[in-house]
């Protein structure tokens, strides 16, 4: 058995396709080589040394048979969930729009190698050379050829209006 377990081991996964098939009597879903490995040696081992004894199969059945198993939560607690739990987990970006940017029809400036570059705050984006960006970093990219946090490129970082 140990050697044939070895052989296992140095199989392609054609190889242990073949043996699934024929220890396990039906072909194998997986490709996974670590996983065919493993089925096949667990097998030859239970060929080997005996599968589970009836007692020990009638535990696990009792044993699963005992688990209270929910999809859904106990009625009462559902309208109770509502009110006791409280988020943990708080996002640290506030929604809607960032706090640092200035109000739709602001113009951000910024002098970046000689080229002054002249941005137009919108109300859903940024328009930069008559074109539309989504982000203030996209145009800080395409100003510098490097990737940039466009707040940091255009000076935004403690409050709106800082840096214009």
């Amino acid at each position: 058995m140990w050697n044939e377990i070895e052989q296992l081991r140095r199989a392609t996964v054609g190889e242990l396709r073949a043996k699934y098939l024929e220890m396990f009597g039906q072909p194998s879903r997986s490709n996974h080589k670590q996983f065919l490995f493993r089925r096949l040696a667990w097998r030859l081992q239970a060929v080997a040394y005996g599968e589970l004894s009836e007692q020990a199969r009638q535990r696990a059945l009792a044993v699963a048979q005992d688990v209270d198993l929910r999809i859904k939560a106990p009625p009462h607690l559902v309208g109770a969930a509502q009110q006791v739990l409280q988020p943990t987990l708080r996002s640290r970006r506030k929604s809607g729009r960032d706090e640092r940017l200035p109000g739709p029809g602001s113009v951000l400036r910024r002098e970046f190698k000689g080229q002054l570059v002249v941005v137009q705050v919108l109300a859903d984006g940024f328009q930069y050379q008559d074109r539309f960006y989504r982000s203030l970093s996209a145009i800080a990219r395409q100003v510098t050829g490097t990737p940039w946090n466009g707040y940091e490129f255009f000076r935004l970082k403690a409050s709106a209006g800082e840096g214009q």
